[in-house]
């Protein structure tokens, strides 16, 4: 069998891509399940690492195993015909929330980063996403190959110079504490299960659309790989500034304080997280309305940013504090059962 590196690097660059939206690049999605809990939010990641790695992965396999084209057809395989129709209604609604904070995301950007007003970066958001989304599959992987790398590059620059500073141990070692403690168990699981649960509305067409077992495979695996070393590296830094709970862009705040000369690319590789989120969302979306009512491409997108629209004018961080935790409890049903399903492997592997 040919190894098609190539094609598995650009599966897990939009697997990373899809999962970094704006929770993740802005920093406020790691500081509410993982850095606010001190070395207990870092032993969290390394666990979130491993199920994102593997059952990243395995998702895709299964997808193109039983030739899904959206993420409807895998909940059924998975949960049966019935119950499967039922969590992908509660999948809809879940994906319009994401794409609504990711909206907020990109508006608070240009609010509080740009100095411009909210809705100014959600509609250059919404008219670019368009653009890129009738472009179709090519345009999501150009975007993703682009932005992905930087944001890895820029992660690591900020890890550098966290580590290096004197008190880096004792801020790595403490355990502050939180009266929501307990969330602190959950946090791998239902961290994973909710970036696992999301991302399926990118991941299962893009798998279909692949097809190679050998090349989805790996892609899941570099993609998990990835998303782990982004999450560690950020958490090394995050924890290094005081309050991190207070922000609604704490990795901005970072940048700006540690290397200012890079603050305003890193404004713009934010942006591009977000961005590359919202049609990786707003594509799966398209494809699983598709499947419900027959309408152009140009019709269900609108629908979509219309609906979005409307929800992301709620605050930012209250979005993200209080529907990511909700979506991740209801996403554990979907992990236990991608972890327990059977997966067979092609003969020739």
């Amino acid at each position: 069998m040919k190894k098609n590196w190539t094609s598995a690097f650009q599966i897990a660059a939009v697997y990373v891509g899809t999962v970094v939206g704006a929770g993740f690049a802005t920093g406020r999605e790691i500081v509410e399940f993982f850095s606010r809990f001190g070395f207990i939010g870092f032993l969290s990641i390394l666990l979130s690492g491993y199920l994102l790695i593997v059952l990243g992965s395995k998702l895709m396999r299964i997808a193109a195993q039983i030739n899904a084209v959206s993420y409807q057809e895998l909940n059924i395989h998975l949960f049966g015909k019935w119950a499967g129709k039922a969590i992908n209604i509660i999948m809809l609604f879940m994906l319009l929330g994401v794409c609504a904070v990711m909206l907020a995301g990109a508006g608070a950007v240009f609010q509080e980063q740009l100095g411009l007003t909210k809705n100014i970066g959600i509609f250059i958001t919404i008219i670019l996403s368009f653009i890129v989304m009738l472009v179709g599959t090519r345009g999501i992987f150009a975007v993703n190959s682009f932005v992905v790398p930087l944001m890895i590059c820029f992660s690591l620059m900020l890890m550098t110079i966290s580590v290096r500073q004197s008190d880096f141990i004792e801020h790595f070692f403490n355990i502050p504490y939180a009266v929501d403690g307990w969330k602190s168990v959950l946090a791998p699981f239902s961290y994973a299960a909710l970036n696992l649960a999301l991302s399926q509305a990118v991941l299962v067409p893009i798998a279909n659309e692949i097809k190679d077992d050998w090349t989805i495979k790996w892609g899941g695996i570099l993609g998990g790989a990835a998303l782990t070393l982004i999450l560690i590296s950020s958490h090394l830094t995050l924890i290094m500034l005081p309050d991190v709970e207070l922000y609604e862009i704490p990795m901005a705040i970072i940048m700006k304080q540690m290397a200012p000369f890079f603050y305003w690319i890193f404004v713009l590789v934010i942006y591009g997280e977000i961005f590359t989120s919202v049609i990786g969302n707003v594509f799966g979306l398209d494809r699983q309305i598709k499947q419900y009512i027959p309408v152009p491409t140009l019709v269900s997108i609108s629908a979509i940013f219309l609906i979005s629209y409307i929800i992301s004018l709620v605050d930012y961080s209250k979005l993200l504090s209080n529907l990511y935790p909700l979506f991740g409890y209801i996403s554990l049903i979907f992990f236990v059962l991608l972890w327990m399903k059977p997966f067979k492997k092609p003969v020739n592997e």
